[in-house]
């Protein structure tokens, strides 16, 4: 879906509103978080948390290393 959107002055910030159909589909609503990622196409604009993708490859390489240890844990 490619939407037109026009940006305003809000201070010395710049802001963007986005078309509800969009924000739907998203799944995002007024408060979440975004996150501008600036690519070789362009900015991309996401509800996606890049630190907790590194994070949780980071978990899974522990829960494989410790995995004996982490069941003891749990019982």
């Amino acid at each position: 879906m490619v939407k037109e959107i026009i940006t305003r002055q809000a201070g010395g910030s710049i802001t963007a509103t986005l078309p509800k159909e969009m924000m739907d589909r998203l799944h995002i609503a007024p408060g979440d978080k975004l996150f501008a990622i600036e690519t070789k196409d362009g900015v991309l604009l996401t509800p996606y948390d890049p630190t907790f993708d590194e994070a949780m490859r980071a978990f899974e390489q522990v829960r494989r290393q410790y995995r004996n240890t982490l069941k003891k844990l749990s019982e």
